[in-house]
Order: C-alpha cells, then sequence, then structure tokens
C-alpha cells in the first residue's frame, strides 16, 4: 500500500502541460523573440546577404546577439573572417549554458544534439527559473523548440519584406523580447542576492558600454555574476565543512 501510495502521490504533484508554469514561460518567450527575427531577416539582406544565405545563418548560428554581430560588420565594411569572429566571441555564453543545461537536463542520445542547438538564452532563462526536474526540462524545451521555429519563420519574413519592415523599432519587436525577460526575472528579485547580483551587473554593463565594442558588456556582466556564483559556493562548501 505504501508503495501505491507514493506512486499516487508523484503522480498528483505531475503539474499537466495546460497549466505548467514553465509552458506558459517557454511559449511567451518563444513568440517574444521570435518576432524579432523579423529584423534580423530585414538588416541582413540590406547588409547585402541572399535570402538563403540570411536563412542559414538563422538556423545553423541560431543565437540572436551573434547573428546581429555578424550582419552588422558586414554592413560596416568588414570582411567575412571579422564578421565571423565577432559572432564567434559573442556565441561564448552559449557554451556556459551548455555545461549548466547539460548537467541539469542529461539529455541523451540524439536529444543531447538537439538540445546544444536549442541552447540559448530564452532556454537556459525559462529551464533555470522552475523549481523542479519536470518543469526545468519542460521550460527549456518549449522556449528552445519555439524560438527556433518562430525566429526562423520570422527571419524569412522580414527577409521578404527587406525595406518594407523599416524601423524595427516602430513595431516594439525590440522591445517585446526585453519584457519577457523581465517578466521571467522579476519575481527572482525578491530575495536580497539575486537583487544585488542585478544591479551589480547592471552597473558593471552600463560601465563597459561606452568602452568595448557591442555585445561585449553582456559578456562583462556574465563574467561578473559567474565570479559571483562561485565565490558564494565556495563560502557554502567552507560552511558546511566547519
Amino acid at each position: 500500500m505504501s508503495g501505491f501510495s507514493s506512486v499516487t502521490a508523484d503522480s498528483e504533484s505531475v503539474i499537466p502541460w495546460r497549466s505548467s508554469p514553465a509552458v506558459r514561460v517557454g511559449l511567451s518567450l518563444g513568440i517574444a523573440t521570435g518576432l524579432y527575427g523579423i529584423s534580423f531577416g530585414a538588416l541582413s539582406i540590406a547588409a547585402g546577404l541572399t535570402f538563403w544565405q540570411t536563412q542559414a545563418l538563422s538556423a545553423l548560428m541560431f543565437t540572436g546577439g551573434s547573428q546581429f554581430a555578424f550582419i552588422g560588420v558586414l554592413s560596416g565594411g568588414g570582411t567575412g573572417a571579422a564578421a565571423l569572429g565577432a559572432a564567434s566571441l559573442l556565441g561564448v555564453r552559449n557554451t556556459v549554458y551548455g555545461m549548466t543545461m547539460n548537467a541539469l537536463l542529461r539529455p541523451r542520445s540524439w536529444r543531447k544534439v538537439v538540445a546544444a542547438q536549442v541552447t540559448i538564452d530564452e532556454s537556459n532563462a525559462a529551464a533555470s527559473a522552475q523549481s523542479t526536474s519536470l518543469e526545468r526540462k519542460r521550460g527549456f524545451w518549449v522556449a528552445g523548440v519555439s524560438v527556433f521555429l518562430l525566429w526562423n519563420l520570422f527571419t524569412a519574413v522580414g527577409a521578404l519584406l527587406g525595406d518594407a519592415v523599416g524601423d524595427p523599432g516602430q513595431w516594439g519587436l525590440d522591445g517585446a523580447a526585453v519584457a519577457a525577460f523581465l517578466g521571467l526575472l522579476w519575481p527572482r528579485l525578491r530575495e536580497r542576492e539575486p537583487l544585488a547580483v542585478a544591479v551589480v551587473c547592471g552597473v558593471v554593463t552600463a560601465i563597459s558600454i561606452p568602452l568595448v565594442p557591442s555585445g561585449i558588456p553582456v559578456l562583462v556582466a556574465a563574467v561578473v555574476a559567474l565570479t559571483w556564483g562561485l565565490m558564494g559556493a565556495r563560502s557554502a562548501r567552507k560552511r558546511v565543512r566547519l
């Protein structure tokens, strides 16, 4: 009877997909971020890339910051090698995400390849915001897959419309993704330490913006947050030993 009760309790603790907060968060990030793909598609065509080159960047590179850096260098007159270097530098953060998500989700066989492709800011954020293993997996996969599909779809829309899209700021597309991230982050800022980390990283980012190339301030803030986390984990281990 005890075994049956345990199974029943575990089953009842599983949140249905329709009411899962991780699924809602993942879909929200997917829609908000995917729509901004219109901007990338239009800017990529304006930078001189063809429709299929633009689609290849979204499907294969698939990290918004790196993609915008790539076409930004090209439109500024830079070489392909310089554009690739800038994009690769901004993509370094995904390596950190990959290690974190691999330890958190433990994907196997073909899922590991797919997980590597959809490990981005949004999927990492959606997973990290959840409190249970199942919800972390749901958040990661729903956000990652929805962003991938919608980003590529709206990249194609932007590439086909080209100059007709105009300034993406007029449509509010640049603010949609930011708003989605703020909505995800806000509940976690009720505790003192996350709030302190957010403030410090924000200050460091603001100071770095006029001093380093575009995209680098985000990496500087990530290093600060990572250092803070490592120091906190080390202090916790010392307290346990004592």
